[in-house]
C-alpha cells in the first residue's frame, strides 16, 4: 500500500518523489480531500506512507512536521442491548451463521481473528478459546461459556470442520480454508435485517457489545482490556501481567456466562444430543 501511495504522489506531480517537498505535500493532501473526496482515515494512511518515505527512506526528519495527520471525528460505537443481541443471533439464517455470530459476541474477538480461528483453539476442558496472533501479533485467551460450547458441539457434529472452525469455499465448494471477512459481514447484516434491527451494525458491533455488557456485569476495565486486546500500547504490560490476570479468568468466566444469558433466551433450541467429549481439544 505504501508503495502505491508514493507512486500516486509522484504521478500527481509528474516528478520523482525525492524531488518533491513540503509545498507539494500540502497540495497533495488538499487534492485528496477536495478532488478525491477521501475520508480523514484514508488521508491518514497517505500521511503515514509519505512520512515513512521521507523520514525513514530519505532520512529527511525535518519533513515530519510538514506531513500532518488529519483530525478525525470520534464517534461513540454502536452497542446492542442484550435483547437485541438475542434477536440478532436468533435471526441467523442457518447453524453456520448462528454459531459464527454467537462466537463473535461471546468472545469479543475481531472479525479477522474469527476467520483464522481453528478447531484446535477450542479448549473445552479448560473452557478457554485461544486467539493466536491477533492484532499486534499477540496471543490471548478468552473464556468459553457453557452455552457457546454446547452450540459449538452441535455445529461441529454438523459441519465436521477439520482445521479451521469456520471453513470457507473454493470455487463454490466447501474447503478447509479460512472464510473471508465479507462472509462474516454478510451474516451479520442478513441477521440484522431479519431481526428488524435498524442500528448501524457490523461484526465489530458485537465486540463493542461484549465489552459493554461485561462492564455492566461487573468486570473491571483492566481485565476487559486484556481479554479484548484493545490497548495497542500495552504489549509490555500485558506480557508482565499475563499470569496475574490469569487468576481473574475464573471470575470473568462467571461474568461472561451471565452475559451469555442472552443466548439462553434464544427460543430455537437444538435437537442434537450433545456429547461432552465431542468437541476436539
Amino acid at each position: 500500500m505504501y508503495i502505491r501511495i508514493v507512486r500516486d504522489f509522484a504521478e500527481h506531480f509528474h516528478h520523482s518523489p525525492d524531488k518533491l517537498g513540503p509545498e507539494h505535500i500540502r497540495q497533495y493532501q488538499a487534492h485528496l480531500f477536495q478532488a478525491k473526496k477521501l475520508a480523514p482515515a484514508s488521508v491518514a494512511q497517505y500521511a503515514s506512507a509519505l512520512r515513512f518515505f521521507f523520514v525513514k527512506t530519505l532520512r529527511r526528519h525535518f519533513l515530519a512536521e510538514h506531513i500532518p495527520f488529519p483530525k478525525q471525528r470520534r464517534r461513540l460505537p454502536t452497542v446492542l442491548n442484550p435483547e437485541e443481541v438475542a434477536r440478532l443471533i436468533d435471526s441467523a439464517s442457518n447453524l453456520y451463521h448462528r454459531t459464527l455470530l454467537m462466537t463473535l459476541y461471546s468472545t469479543g474477538m475481531r472479525r479477522a481473528e474469527l476467520c483464522r480461528l481453528k478447531v484446535s483453539d477450542i479448549d473445552s476442558r479448560r473452557m478457554m478459546i485461544r486467539i493466536q496472533q491477533g492484532k499486534g501479533s499477540r496471543d490471548r485467551e478468552v473464556p468459553l461459556s457453557p452455552r457457546l460450547v454446547e452450540t459449538l458441539r452441535a455445529y461441529w457434529r454438523w459441519m465436521k470442520p477439520r482445521t479451521f472452525l469456520f471453513p470457507g469455499t473454493v470455487k463454490g465448494w466447501r474447503a478447509d480454508v479460512p472464510i473471508t471477512s465479507n462472509i462474516v459481514w454478510l451474516a451479520c447484516r442478513q441477521a440484522a435485517i431479519s431481526a428488524g434491527i435498524t442500528k448501524r451494525l457490523s461484526p465489530h458491533t458485537l465486540r463493542h457489545s461484549y465489552a459493554s455488557h461485561l462492564l455492566e456485569a461487573g468486570a473491571d476495565l483492566r481485565t476487559i482490556q486484556v481479554l479484548s486486546s484493545i490497548m495497542p500500547g500495552l504489549e509490555a504490560a500485558i506480557s508482565q501481567e499475563t499470569y496475574a490476570v490469569g487468576s481473574t479468568f475464573g471470575q470473568v468466566a462467571n461474568r461472561s456466562r451471565r452475559v451469555m444469558i442472552v443466548s439462553a433466551k434464544l427460543h430455537r433450541p437444538f435437537r442434537t444430543v450433545l456429547c461432552r467429549d465431542t468437541l476436539p481439544h
